[in-house]
């Protein structure tokens, strides 16, 4: 049996991660409180973010920055979108 979550991006009780996908306090928040729907959707949101700002994830900032999104996405219902992106098929 699966383990669930009462998932705070998308308010319901959904199916919970496999494991941790990050590390320290926000990587246990993320665990203990996100679906895994919820983290595809991040991860999705996360490449738009890489691909549009032309980010490298070994750059410290590039980091700093995608941390920020992810705690902003996942966490409060604040939009995180880039100015002119619109998504394929629309």
């Amino acid at each position: 049996m699966s383990r669930m979550v009462n998932c705070v991006k998308l308010g319901k009780e959904l199916e919970g991660l496999d494991r941790p996908t990050y590390p320290g306090d926000l990587g246990k928040r993320i665990y203990e409180s996100v679906s895994k729907e919820a983290w595809g959707m991040w991860v999705q949101h996360q490449t738009m973010l890489l691909n549009e700002y032309r980010l490298s994830p070994i750059d410290p900032k590039a980091r700093k920055f995608l941390v920020e999104e992810m705690e902003k996405f996942l966490f409060t219902d604040e939009p995180s979108v880039v100015d002119g992106y619109t998504p394929p098929g629309q």
